[in-house]
């Protein structure tokens, strides 16, 4: 039988699943419903990966039976059924390592993706909109919820700036292989002279911060405005007057929430947005202080580019990161995300150059 058993950690799942039995026995264990279901939870998820290895273990038993069987009778039918599950127990093994990199704190948590249009007018601004399309789509594939709750549409056309809510298992752990810098080469459709051009606009992906985690985040360092919402109406967002931007001044971060009908719901909604950018701001920090100790750890932020789009003179999507590459922008641009994905959570890693 294959020795996999590391990828699992399966003695300490189950001395885990025996102390969480422990403490749902304990008298008062539902007085706080909500750290009950939390804890619910987390049993269901280490369950989860416990069938799954028992399944392994059955599969790789029923393969090796099937093995001394067929050599005892030397039946070359049976030998080649252990050949078709010992290739359904490879790909079971690589989905289980897949899950395994979706590990973190925060990777099944539902997040905030963040779309903004880099320097280019126009150009740029028409460029995260069609970003906002591809992520909805792909979002849409996975089966997750989104919902827009800011938007802030372009001068011309596209727009400026977006904070999408995605609401599924998993969201996070998939979205943040996006953060960091798209680039779009193609011949622009607003140049009346055809001449090709470059766009650039950033992707951020915010895990959704339970009501667990305490960020401290203090009334007198925060500037509420309230405006009435100018965007797309019906396909983006709802056109009120209740719409609210939050000034975090210490840090500087703006959040903005336009898409409820009323300021309460606007402002609520809002303060989830701030609470989870000052989580991850304060990881990202921790994480530099430590990276001062490692000269060669890269991290994806603000000023990396991940991935070219090219539509013209050649069509290609190229991840800067992983090497991996499609001829197909268009499948790409449509949602068609998962290759890319999978690939850096899984830290394929291959040299590559930029077109």
């Amino acid at each position: 039988m294959p020795s996999f058993g590391g990828l699992f950690d399966i003695d300490r799942k189950r001395e885990d699943i025996q102390e969480i039995e422990s403490r749902i026995a304990l008298p008062g264990f539902w007085d706080d419903n909500e750290s009950a279901q939390n804890v619910l939870r987390e049993r269901t998820s280490i369950e989860k990966v416990l069938d799954c290895w028992d399944g392994l273990v059955r599969k790789a038993d029923d393969i090796r039976v099937l093995i001394e069987l067929g050599s005892e009778v030397e039946d070359e039918a049976t030998l080649a059924e252990a050949h078709e599950l010992n290739a359904e127990l490879e790909k079971s093994v690589e989905a289980a390592e897949f899950q395994r990199m979706l590990s973190g704190p925060h990777d099944r948590s539902s997040c905030y993706l963040s779309i903004n249009s880099g320097a280019g007018g126009t150009e740029s601004q028409d460029w995260a909109e069609m970003l906002l399309r591809m992520y909805l789509r792909y979002c849409e594939r996975k089966g997750w919820r989104t919902d827009i709750t800011e938007y802030q549409p372009g001068d011309e056309a596209g727009m400026k700036s977006c904070t999408v809510t995605v609401t599924g298992e998993y969201a996070y752990g998939y979205l943040r292989a996006e953060a960091g810098i798209h680039r779009l080469v193609r011949i622009s459709p607003f140049d009346s002279n055809a001449r090709r051009h470059t766009s650039f606009a950033s992707v951020f992906a915010f895990p959704e911060i339970a009501d667990d985690i305490e960020v401290k985040i203090v009334e007198s360092d925060l500037r509420v405005d309230t405006y009435r919402s100018s965007g797309a109406g019906g396909q983006h967002v709802n056109t009120t007057d209740s719409a609210i931007r939050i000034t975090h001044i210490p840090t500087g971060i703006v959040v903005a929430c336009q898409s409820e009908r009323s300021q309460h719901s606007n402002r609520a909604s809002a303060m989830k947005v701030l609470r989870s950018k000052l989580y991850e701001r304060e990881i990202q920090e921790r994480e530099a202080k430590a990276a001062e100790f490692s000269a060669d750890k890269k991290e994806i932020g603000w000023g990396s580019q991940i991935r070219s789009y090219v539509l013209h003179p050649y069509k290609m999507v190229k991840d800067l990161r992983t090497g991996v590459e499609t001829g197909n922008p268009d499948a790409v641009l449509d949602g068609d995300l998962e290759d890319f994905v999978v690939a850096f959570l899984m830290g394929v890693r291959r040299s590559v150059t930029d077109e």
